[in-house]
Order: C-alpha cells, then sequence, then structure tokens
C-alpha cells in the first residue's frame, strides 16, 4: 500500500468510527398523571422545539429546560433534537427574532426541573438518569 493511502486509511479509520456515545444519561419525565407510556425522539424533539404544542390529548404541553451549562441537557440536545445546545439556542434567537416563539423556560437545577414537573400536568422535562425522581413524575422510554 503507498504511504498517502495507508495514511488516507488510517485517518478514515479515525473519522469513520468515533467513540461509541456513553449510555442514556439522561431520563425524560412527565407529570405522572400524564397517560403517555412512550414517546418516540422525534416527538420529543418537536415537543421542546415547540414545533408539536400539544399533547395527543388536546391539553398543552409545557416543556422545560435545564441551563445551558448542564451536561445533561448537552447529552438531551445532541441525542433528541440532534443539535448542540449552541445550535439550539441559535434556532430560539431565530424563533424570538421572527415573532414565532419563545424557547421553554430554564430551571436552574433538576430539582426545580422535578418541581415544574410534579406541579404541572402537562409538562415534559428530563433530568439525569441518577436523579431522584421521587413522587409526581414519571420517567417515559424513548423510542428510536
Amino acid at each position: 500500500m503507498k504511504p498517502t493511502t495507508a495514511l488516507l486509511a488510517g485517518l478514515l479509520a479515525l473519522t469513520a468510527d468515533p467513540a461509541p456515545s456513553p449510555a442514556q444519561d439522561f431520563a425524560v419525565i412527565v407529570n405522572a398523571s400524564n397517560p403517555v407510556s412512550t414517546l418516540s425522539k422525534d416527538e420529543v424533539a418537536k415537543l421542546f422545539l415547540k414545533k408539536t404544542l400539544a399533547w395527543q390529548s388536546g391539553q398543552s404541553a409545557s416543556p422545560v429546560e435545564l441551563p445551558a451549562t448542564a451536561k445533561v441537557r448537552e447529552a438531551f440536545a445532541r441525542e433528541v433534537l440532534n443539535k448542540s445546545v449552541a445550535q439550539v439556542r441559535s434556532y430560539w434567537q431565530q424563533q424570538i427574532f421572527s415573532g414565532r416563539d419563545v424557547p421553554p423556560p430554564e430551571k436552574p437545577n433538576e430539582d426545580e426541573v422535578l418541581a415544574f414537573v410534579r406541579a404541572n400536568p402537562n409538562a415534559i422535562g428530563y433530568v439525569s438518569r441518577t436523579a431522584n425522581m421521587g413522587r409526581g413524575v414519571k420517567v417515559v422510554p424513548l423510542a428510536p
């Protein structure tokens, strides 16, 4: 094999197989009274980007976010929204500038996201898998 071919093959091997992503680091949660039992990643993305504004029941959905600096938010944005947090911020800046919508509210920590979801029957949020969920919320498995 020629040296340039070997170099190209080596570079392709490095870029074609990135490090495996860790197991899902977050859990999508809804109020315990919400009848939803599973959601696709696409459905969750549409709720958080406000492309879908209501649950199938017709009730308005209320997504809630963690701060942009939270590692869980980065994992959620990458895995569900297929965007970085910076790309999500850019999306919301465009939505605000065009007068379409505003982003979901941000809560400063997981405890406050959990409290928001507990208090709001139509809320949807995410927290780390290791968060103490407690009563009033349920984890919704994500279908591919």
